[in-house]
C-alpha cells in the first residue's frame, strides 16, 4: 500500500538541488526517494551521505544554524518540512538525527570500501531496485534499473571509483539492455521490502566480485 502524501510535501526531480550549503531553512524528512548530501570543495562536490526515506536532512536547523552540506535529489524524491516550534519535538528529532547518522555512516563505509561490484550492489539495494543476489534482474526490469540510476559520474562519485570502472561493474551485475521496444516496466515501491533484500544481497556478495579501482 502506498502511504498517503502530506499536502505540504515537495517533489524534486532527479539531480535537482534541494538546498545549498550556507542557506537557511527547515529540517526536511525524506518520504520518497534518496537525497545526496555533499560537502562543497571548490568546483567538486564531495559525497557525505545518502538520506533514505524516513531520514531527516538539514538537521543544522535544529540548532538554528545554516546548512553545513548541500542536498541534491539522487533520485526523484519527495520531502516534507518538519515543525520545530516546541522543545519536545525538537529533542525527538535530535535523537533521531543522532541514530540516523550512525546508520548512514555505515552505509557510506559499505559504499566506499570493498570491490566496486560490492559497492554498487549495496547502492542498488539501498535504492530498493528489483535485483537478485545472483546478479540477474527480475524479468525485463534490468532496463528500468539502469534508467533509475543517476548518471555514471554521480554513481562513481558515491562509490569512489572511476566512471569506466562503474560501467564495467554494472555490465557484470546486470544483463545487457533489452532491444525490445515498448515501455519499460515500472519498479515496485520498495519502502517495506528493501531492508530484507539489502541484507540478503549483501550477504550473497560478501566475496569479492571484481578488482577495486
Amino acid at each position: 500500500m502506498t502511504p498517503s502524501v502530506r499536502p505540504d510535501a515537495r517533489a524534486f526531480a532527479k539531480a535537482e538541488s534541494v538546498f545549498l550549503a550556507g542557506e537557511t531553512g527547515p529540517v526536511w524528512r525524506v518520504v520518497e526517494g534518496i537525497v545526496r548530501l555533499d560537502r562543497d570543495s571548490g568546483p567538486v562536490r564531495q559525497p557525505v551521505q545518502l538520506a533514505l526515506p524516513g531520514d531527516l536532512i538539514g538537521i543544522d536547523a535544529l540548532c538554528e544554524r545554516r546548512y553545513q552540506f548541500g542536498a541534491t535529489a539522487f533520485t526523484a524524491c519527495r520531502l516534507v518540512p518538519m515543525p520545530l516550534g516546541a522543545d519536545g519535538p525538537r529533542v525527538a528529532l535530535l535523537q533521531q538525527a543522532l541514530l540516523q547518522h550512525q546508520d548512514r555512516s555505515e552505509d557510506m563505509t559499505a559504499l566506499r570500501t570493498g570491490s566496486v561490484p560490492q559497492r554498487i550492489t549495496h547502492l542498488l539495494c539501498l535504492m530498493g531496485l528489483e535485483w537478485r543476489p545472483d546478479g540477474r534482474a527480475l524479468g525485463g526490469e534490468a532496463d528500468a534499473i539502469r534508467d533509475a540510476l543517476p548518471t555514471l559520474r554521480e554513481v562513481a562519485q558515491v562509490v569512489d571509483a572511476k566512471t569506466e570502472t562503474v560501467c564495467r561493474a554494472l555490465a557484470q551485475l546486470l544483463p545487457p539492455r533489452s532491444r525490445k521496444s515498448g515501455p519499460v516496466r515500472a519498479l515496485r515501491d520498495w519502502s517495506s521490502t528493501a531492508p530484507g533484500r539489502l541484507a540478503t544481497a549483501w550477504a550473497a556478495h560478501a566475496a569479492p566480485l571484481g578488482a577495486a579501482p
